[in-house]
């Protein structure tokens, strides 16, 4: 009879009681992951510089590593995406400071693709033993693959990078950036495993022992291994010391139109060099030995304007050191972004030519379908850069300074070949005007201090418009200088020449872990496959 009196309120159209109530759970279960996925990505953003709270990055990824733990590929597709918006929206907003959201958006939608493939990877290998190393390489092959494609790559946003100030940071010597972020990972992962088995065996009333103990080695030995590695970061000299100056000179206004200004920016640097130079003469200040401009510091031709010329050559003759000057030069029909090694009684004596150059901001890929969509972005790079082919090296009064322009301190390779060139001391010339008061200048500059540490060198930072830095080889900032306003940073810094583990592997760490999350992934489409069979005998 209670059979027959459902029917019949089914038939009026009345519902059980119970059936809201199961639609607002299975949608709750719909939107929890997701709504967790996007948060822990907006968690691993908070924990990237300017914030020093790198740890947060745990947390990030052990909610990261509960939401697609078991899930399908389709779930962990979607899951993996909204995670990737969550970090990089933010994290990237400064890319439309001045051409507007569209480029900004296009972006982070181009690069969450990567974190969601990584995502589905991530819960395929989700199911096998010791899941968290296997998810954790899982995660360093997609950092690897978005340091390469599309356009040469874009590495900003590597976990490494926002680990600056963290307690893992020596690892960088140990194996760069790869085994620096995939400590961190792996930390996460072993994190969410270890609260997982915690819960599991509360509810059970036991503890797999075999689990819980690879899960614990998850969270220790990367935090073990960090503070083992503590011996090999060194701010000692090796081979003496040396002055040098960096300077800052500041640009009119922030702004695309920076470029529109280049008179006065060269101007601005000649000024402040100058005026470090009556400091020197007062014996207020130390002599450099040598000084170190900022990109785009000349962007009028010094080889084509003698004012030009005249202008940087009187600047060096004042200071009585030479200068690496960031040019841009047109020489045989190609524009290049140059360092121009400027001695005060010689002249101009060796250059530097860019080799990583920018995409979108010093070249245009597909230039014909942008300009269709939109001239203005196409008229902002009316011509493209060309690539130099040669490690950046200058000696600067005996002392070897290796250069890695601006967005080159974003790519392993750019700094360590200078490093292994032979460079004892590495300067990131940049100009961030561009962005104006972003958070991008200081993302790049926490690169810098990992690439200090990674290599054992003093890492200068001169910038047109800041934050200008001095960084010794622990990754320690001694001095920074303000965002917009003029100055100049003089002190004694160390040179060494020898090598770190991550200077002489190289590109071997990245590969044995591209190799371990292949070998990961083959075992769980290799488990998938097996488990389907049985299932269908």
């Amino acid at each position: 009879m209670t059979v027959t009196a459902t029917s019949v309120d089914e038939s009026d159209g009345v519902q059980p009681r119970t059936a809201p109530k199961a639609r607002g759970a299975r949608l709750l279960r719909r939107l929890v992951p997701a709504a967790a996925a996007a948060l822990s990505g907006v968690l691993l953003y908070v924990s990237f510089p300017p914030r020093t709270l790198w740890w947060l990055a745990l947390p990030a990824f052990a909610v990261f590593g509960w939401v697609l733990r078991g899930r399908s590929w389709k779930a962990a597709l979607g899951l993996g995406y909204l995670f990737g918006l969550g970090f990089l929206l933010p994290l990237l907003v400064w890319t439309g400071v001045e051409v507007g959201p569209g480029p900004w958006l296009a972006l982070a939608a181009i690069e969450a693709v990567f974190v969601a493939l990584v995502g589905v990877g991530i819960a395929a290998v989700s199911r096998l033993p010791g899941w968290p190393v296997w998810a954790a390489a899982v995660w360093i092959a997609g950092e690897a693959a978005r340091a390469r494609a599309p356009f040469e790559g874009f590495p900003w946003g590597k976990i490494a990078f926002g680990q600056a100030d963290g307690v893992f940071l020596p690892l960088a010597a140990v194996g760069g950036t790869p085994v620096l972020g995939f400590a961190v990972v792996l930390c996460g992962f072993g994190l969410c495993d270890v609260v997982r088995l915690v819960a599991e065996g509360r509810r059970t009333g036991a503890v797999r022992r075999g689990a819980a103990t690879v899960a614990l080695l998850g969270v220790a030995v990367p935090v073990v291994g960090a503070l083992a590695a503590r011996p090999l970061v060194s701010d000692q000299a090796e081979d003496g010391t040396a002055t040098v100056a960096v300077i800052q000179g500041n640009v009119p206004r922030a702004g695309l139109d920076f470029n529109s200004q280049r008179r006065a920016v060269l101007d601005y640097h000649a000024r402040e060099t100058e005026r470090l130079a009556a400091e020197v003469e007062a014996g207020k200040v130390a002599r450099p030995d040598f000084v170190l401009w900022p990109e785009n510091s000349s962007d009028i031709d010094p080889f084509a304007n003698p004012d030009a010329y005249a202008v940087i050559d009187s600047a060096a003759k004042a200071i009585g050191a030479p200068i690496s000057v960031g040019g841009v030069v047109e020489r045989d029909g190609k524009l290049l972004n140059e360092q121009i090694l400027w001695d005060p009684d010689k002249g101009p004596l060796d250059t530097y030519d860019k080799r990583q150059i920018q995409p979108f901001g010093e070249y245009l890929p597909l230039r014909s379908l942008l300009d269709a969509i939109n001239k203005n972005w196409t008229s902002m790079v009316r011509q493209d850069f060309s690539r130099g082919s040669d490690p950046g090296l200058f000696t600067l009064d005996g002392v070897r300074v290796g250069l890695a322009t601006c967005y080159e301190a974003a790519f392993d390779w750019a700094v360590r070949d200078t490093v292994t060139d032979g460079a004892q001391l590495i300067s990131v010339p940049s100009n961030n005007a561009t962005f104006d008061r972003s958070e991008m200048t200081y993302q790049q500059l926490a690169m810098s201090r990992i690439r200090a540490v990674e290599h054992s060198r003093t890492v200068t930072v001169p910038v047109t418009s800041g934050v200008s830095a001095i960084i010794l080889p622990d990754g320690t900032i001694t001095q920074k200088s303000g965002m917009f306003v003029a100055d100049s940073l003089v002190q004694e810094v160390p040179l060494r020449s020898s090598q770190t583990s991550a200077t002489r592997l190289g590109i071997l760490p990245e590969i044995a872990l591209v190799l371990v999350a292949a070998g990961g992934l083959g075992w769980a489409v290799a488990a998938g496959v097996r488990g389907r069979r049985t299932g269908d005998g």
